[in-house]
């Protein structure tokens, strides 16, 4: 019989009571709600004589069900159940709530593109662990992933290139594969995707991400960008200086794919990125120099600010909040409902969030789980910082430093799972887990008497099953199995500067 003690995320409060809940099917209990309960909370009561669920609200209720789920054992995991005899519950209540409203995941499915049954086999996984926010990095440099009827080639021509890096210089070699990748999502295929995850309480937040990483629009429209020349899609790692010119046509052409995006999506907010913007296109520009004059820049840096600020207003004038990574805090004013993503490190979401914006933190040092696991040499494609499963577990989400009166403005973090070196579902798997189920516990539970040991013994002895039963392909704690690994295929390394 399972108990109180494997569950995942922690819960809040646990009441345990004598006595065993004993039936012939896995129970389906009444659910009632409650306004004594915070948002997204339930009370989940277990008798001898049967089991109820007082929710504050539907999202509550989904999370309940998820914790019962866990209490009936791996064998509910299962696409079919395998399990004899009665199922047995333990009495007792659960009562519980999210730390944070934002829990969330980015899923990168521009640098390598993930099938729609691979994202929807994703989402399950997010809402087994109670995470409730899909960042879907839509486009980028290496391919374009989303369909927009008015632009036809950025499927045609954006969303495929003809081939890609093996690994990352300067550990590894410039080798290109010779293999052409490619994939997008329709406007039908999305919105599948969005029912799908708000059936399971996830929200998807969409990214075009402008102006730089825009190499593959650039190739599918060479009118976007600043040279007048035809380039390819790009089959590189890294970042590209190709980056959007500042004309008006330009920014109404993105105007319009918003316009597209806020038809689809139901998300309150859109990530219109602004992250890692060379601005060499715009020096001796005609265009670019136009667009200084107008605004009374003295240098090309201000553009940057200028381009998101006209999107980012776009998106105001039509009841949606932008959300750009923490570079715009560098290039001009902020929009007042701009969400800042602080992913170069913590000072940005400090200083974001003490100025009045809201935060979600994500930063590189913590929470990148496409970044190596260990110093083996044995890990595949070794990228970035070493962020093992103990790391990501002891990760706090307030930045250190910042002062309570704003700790309201951080609405909570996200995992980052960006896709250079994994190129399927397995890959990302085995990336994103068990590290993403000790950042589930980080952004649901709270931060009082969190044990890393405490933690592991509930994976090891509970959770390892369920992945096991939904035939998630994790990373073993004592290292990758030899099917895992990349012998030859060589990454990035970096180190943390010790403090």
């Amino acid at each position: 019989m399972t108990t109180f003690e494997g569950l995942l995320p922690k819960p809040s409060a646990v009441t345990p009571a004598d006595g065993t809940f004993v039936s012939d099917e896995p129970v389906t209990p009444s659910v009632t709600f409650t306004d004594d309960l915070p948002k997204e909370g339930y009370r989940l009561t277990i008798t001898r004589e049967g089991v109820r669920i007082e929710a504050a609200d539907p999202a509550g209720a989904f999370y309940a069900s998820q914790t019962l789920r866990q209490l009936h054992g791996a064998d509910r995991f299962r696409a079919a159940s395998l399990h004899k005899g009665p199922w047995e519950l333990p009495c007792g209540t659960v009562e519980d709530a999210p730390r944070f409203a934002w829990r969330g995941v980015l899923l990168d499915v521009a640098r390598h593109f993930k099938p729609k049954y691979e994202v929807l086999r994703f989402i399950d996984l997010m809402a087994a662990h109670k995470l409730n926010v899909l960042h879907l990095h839509l486009t980028d440099d290496q391919g374009w992933r989303i369909e927009v009827p008015a632009y036809p080639k950025l499927t045609e021509v954006a969303s495929w290139r003809t081939g890609s890096w093996v690994g990352r210089p300067p550990n590894g070699t410039k080798e290109n594969d010779g293999r052409p990748h490619g994939g997008f999502y329709t406007t039908e295929d999305m919105r599948e995707l969005i029912a799908y995850a708000r059936e399971r309480h996830i929200t998807i937040v969409p990214e075009v991400d402008v102006p730089g990483h825009s190499q593959a629009a650039i190739a599918a429209y060479p009118e976007l960008g600043n040279t007048g020349t035809r380039i390819a899609v790009r089959p590189e790692w890294g970042i590209s200086e190709d980056i959007l010119n500042v004309s008006d046509a330009t920014v109404e052409f993105y105007k319009n794919v918003l316009d597209h995006v806020m038809e689809v999506f139901d998300s309150p907010v859109i990530c219109i990125g602004g992250d890692e913007v060379p601005t060499v296109q715009w020096k001796d520009n005609p265009v670019a120099a136009k667009r200084m004059a107008e605004q009374g820049y003295t240098s090309e840096a201000q553009l940057h600010g200028w381009f998101l600020g006209e999107l980012a207003a776009h998106l105001t004038k039509h009841g949606r909040r932008a959300l750009g990574w923490d570079e715009i805090l560098d290039v001009g004013d902020l929009p007042e409902d701009a969400v800042v993503g602080s992913w170069r490190g913590e000072e940005a979401g400090t200083t974001a969030a003490s100025s009045g914006h809201d935060v979600v933190m994500c930063p590189e040092q913590y929470v990148y789980l496409d970044h190596r696991q260990s110093r083996h040499p044995d890990e595949p494609i070794a990228v970035g910082f070493v962020h093992t499963l103990e790391d990501v577990y002891g990760y706090e989400p307030i930045p250190p430093g910042l002062k309570d009166e704003f700790h309201k403005h951080v609405l909570g973090a996200q995992a980052q799972i960006w896709s250079e070196h994994l190129d399927n579902l397995r890959r990302v798997e085995y990336m994103a887990f068990p590290r993403l189920t000790a950042f589930a516990e980080v952004v649901w539970s709270q931060p009082e008497g969190r044990s890393y040991e405490e933690f592991e013994a509930r994976l090891v002895n509970h959770h390892l099953a369920r992945l096991d039963a939904m035939g998630v392909e994790y990373r073993p704690l004592t290292g990758p199995h030899p099917w895992q690994t990349r012998p030859g295929v060589y990454g990035r390394t970096r180190e943390l500067p010790e403090n």
